[in-house]
């Protein structure tokens, strides 16, 4: 029985290759990944987000509650930073090379805390985020997030539902005070991202200012 060598194995010699082509083979294998690497440069995507300045309430009174923002949930249609358009009934597409900056619920949630922050109606508004404890809670969610296009139109749409709770009360059915839903229609003047970017911002503003609204008459009413 042949025994193995610390060499190698028996019977097997030792390939010798000429210099030349050591050198050859080595440059090819470098070559390779550049070659391979090359081609069509990666689309570059663009993203969008809200950008309307936060409504403002002259003629109301700062209250002296707290009220907190919970994280808006989102129909699973929508759940994506893809802009989704409907190009017609029964089908849904997304732009291919433009976003949103983050998820729909989490931007409508952050802009509606921003807007009560600013407008100096409460003592304080937190995040879901936030660790503070507040009497009041506005639950959100999305049902719709979308460019409609109807021929020679287009439109943003959004639909919101919000419910206000005390969570000063026990039991969640007498904690609810109320719910209810918000639906914006704005038209979209130019036709491409940038175009459903600001129409869907001047609705954002017109729903933001509506909830504020809402909720300040129901806090005041339970005073």
């Amino acid at each position: 029985m042949n025994k193995i060598s610390k060499r190698g194995f028996p019977g097997f010699r030792r390939l010798s290759l000429p210099r030349s082509v050591v050198i050859i083979a080595v440059l090819i294998s470098f070559s390779i990944p550049g070659c391979i690497g090359r081609g069509k440069p990666a689309p570059l995507i663009e993203h969008y987000t809200f950008e309307y300045p936060s409504p403002t309430f002259p003629n109301l009174s700062r209250l002296e509650q707290t009220i907190k923002v919970e994280r808006f949930s989102v129909a699973k249609a929508f759940n994506t930073v893809s802009m989704v358009f409907r190009p017609e009934a029964f089908k849904l597409d997304t732009y291919a090379s433009n976003r949103w900056m983050v998820n729909p619920g989490d931007m409508t949630s952050d802009y509606l805390l921003r807007d009560l922050r600013n407008s100096g109606l409460f003592r304080a508004a937190f995040s879901y985020r936030d660790y503070e404890d507040a009497r009041f809670m506005l639950e959100g969610g999305l049902e719709e997030f979308l460019e409609i296009d109807e021929g020679k139109t287009r439109s943003a749409v959004m639909t919101l539902s919000v419910n206000l709770l005390d969570m000063s009360r026990t039991g969640t059915p007498g904690r609810l005070i109320f719910q209810k839903k918000y639906r914006s229609v704005e038209p979209i003047t130019d036709a491409d991202p940038a175009g459903l970017a600001r129409a869907m911002s001047n609705g954002m503003a017109k729903v933001s200012s509506q909830v504020i609204k809402d909720v300040y008459d129901a806090v005041t009413a339970l005073r």
